[in-house]
This record gives C-alpha cells, sequence and structure tokens, in this order.
C-alpha cells in the first residue's frame, strides 16, 4: 500500500523530481528522469520496514519470555457464609405482644 502512494507521489512530482534531485539532472541525456530517486525512497521503505518488522520480533520475543517467567498460580476459597435468623421455624410462639411499654417522661410540677 505504501509502494503504491510512494509511486503514485513520485509519477505526479515526475518532472520537478528530474529538474531538482536527479542525479542525472545535469546530463544532456537524462534517461533517468527521476526514477533513481524513486528507486532511492523506495529502498529506504523497505529499510524502515525491515527495521520496524526486527524491532516487532525482538519485543514480541522479550514479552513472551517475560510472561513465562512471571506466572504466578494463586488458589481461591470461597467461603459461603450463611445469614443468622432472629426467628425459629421450629419452636411455636409463646405469647405475642401487641403493644410496646413506654416509662411515662419526666415533667416538672410547680
Amino acid at each position: 500500500m505504501e509502494h503504491a502512494i510512494l509511486f503514485t507521489l513520485f509519477k505526479i512530482n515526475q518532472n520537478e523530481i528530474s529538474k531538482t534531485i536527479c542525479v542525472q539532472r545535469q546530463l544532456i541525456n537524462n534517461t533517468c528522469n527521476g526514477r533513481c530517486e524513486l528507486q532511492k525512497s523506495l529502498k529506504k521503505l523497505n529499510d524502515n520496514e525491515k527495521d520496524f518488522d526486527n524491532r516487532l520480533k525482538e519485543n514480541t520475543h522479550i514479552v513472551y519470555v517475560k510472561s513465562l517467567l512471571e506466572t504466578n498460580y494463586t488458589l481461591n476459597v470461597f467461603i459461603f457464609l450463611t445469614k443468622k435468623k432472629f426467628y425459629s421455624t421450629v419452636q411455636k410462639p409463646i405469647s405475642i405482644v401487641l403493644y410496646h411499654f413506654r416509662p411515662p417522661s419526666a415533667t416538672l410540677l410547680l
């Protein structure tokens, strides 16, 4: 994909490249027409891709080795707690309280 973009940009600017950047720009019979610059750019792009691939392989290898060395195994133990009940389903009730006793409040008598 990047090669196609580079080639398209070269074709668009080929006249300008052949007049300013080309190695043979000062020769009368310029047969290069800027293709030398295209070859340099393609070589540079390929070198960058190779360097990127090599760095990616090295980084992947380091991450892989690191993950093997730091593998921790843990034992998960689940404890199930039961709620305490405030009522009993086994015994029958003894009595029923219909009201709560409240002592009289202290009042000042004058």
